[in-house]
């Protein structure tokens, strides 16, 4: 019997969410962690999540199709889920939501009763619980998705929401707000077991989760804007399914309404929240990226830190950015940043 532990926002919530399964489960194998193929333009340049009809090689799990090394998105699209399968100490599941909530929620019914056990809702920064109106917010289709469909499903879930403000959408000050004040802490051995994935993985939010657990504090330039590290940011908050949807009036209106295609649920959080994520996608322009990694150790520092606008630290993402290198690029900065102290990169 295993906890059924679902990243709640797919892109890189599965590494957040294996630092949290070793502390908000009892597991003491691989934490099974169910995942959408939804990832960030710069790695995946096709428009909304990708199903099981866009991969090829996945595996089987009595739970449910599960990526394997061996799995790979079929051209255009790319996925670093099959890397994340051979990196990360975890059997990753697929979440498809491409056929509607009620497709969903029966694979999540169907994971949940093959793993035997609860149901872990794990969000990487704080945005499954947005009201929708923050300045900030970039991303709240897919979380709220995600719960009402655990909801449909009737599986006994409960929701955490690791490292507060780590995803830079909603500010930390106004989760701790909405949240009642119960957390566990994550100790470092928790963060190892993810390390080697968080090594080239372009996640900002579940790196900056990993890196306060580590003990990093201060302000840290991201990709969009510069966000506080606290002792909040290393927390685990959890609260009931109920008490969440509750919080966000997007999973009641997907629940009020029950959009068959992904695209009604995408138009519907536009009506709410102005933003339109799938079509966001579709517009977007794609980045041109022409620079090697520099060899100049000193001069590249000195550029980040220029960017970086006074922050105490930065992600390898924004760093990898500033020098005009793609999150490939980032072991390779990683390495050549490595002797450097203050504006150390974090991921």
């Amino acid at each position: 019997m295993s906890d059924l532990v679902i990243a709640a926002g797919g892109g890189g919530d599965p590494l957040g969410a294996t630092i949290a399964a070793h502390t908000i489960t009892s597991d003491t194998g691989p934490p099974l962690i169910a995942t959408y193929a939804w990832e960030r333009p710069e790695v995946d340049p096709t428009p909304g999540p990708l199903g099981r009809a866009d991969f090829t090689g996945l595996g089987q799990d009595p739970a449910g199709s599960v990526f394997t090394p061996a799995s790979a998105a079929v051209a255009p699209a790319g996925s670093t889920l099959p890397a994340l399968a051979e990196t990360l100490p975890a059997r990753l599941l697929m979440l498809d939501p491409t056929q509607g909530l009620t497709s969903l929620a029966r694979q999540i019914e169907g994971m949940a009763a093959a793993a035997g056990g609860r149901v872990r809702i794990v969000d990487i920064g704080g945005d499954i619980l947005t009201h929708g109106d923050e300045e900030t917010l970039c991303s709240p289709l897919v979380d709220a998705y995600t719960m009402a469909a655990c909801h449909l499903a009737g599986v006994s879930a409960t929701v955490y929401l690791a490292g507060p403000g780590t995803d830079g959408e909603i500010p930390q000050e106004t989760l701790l707000e909405r949240l009642a004040g119960r957390y566990l802490t994550p100790d470092t051995h928790a963060v190892g077991q993810a390390a080697a994935a968080l090594r080239w993985h372009p996640s900002e939010a579940s790196a900056l989760f990993a890196a306060a657990v580590n003990g990093a504090r201060g302000t840290v330039r991201t990709v969009v804007r510069t966000i506080p590290l606290t002792d909040a940011s290393a927390r685990i908050y959890y609260l009931s399914l109920p008490e969440a949807i509750d919080r966000n009036p997007i999973a009641q209106a997907l629940l009020d309404h029950r959009p068959a295609p992904l695209e009604e649920a995408a138009d519907l959080s536009h009506k709410l929240t102005g933003i339109h994520e799938i079509d966001r996608e579709r517009k977007r322009p794609a980045r041109a990226m022409t620079c090697t990694v520099p060899t100049d150790r000193h001069r590249a520092l000195r550029n980040i830190r220029a960017a970086a606008d006074g922050a105490d630290h930065t992600t390898l993402r924004f760093a990898a950015r500033t020098l005009g290198l793609t999150w490939a690029d980032i072991p390779a900065l990683r390495d050549l940043l490595n002797a450097f102290g203050p504006l150390l990169p974090l991921t």
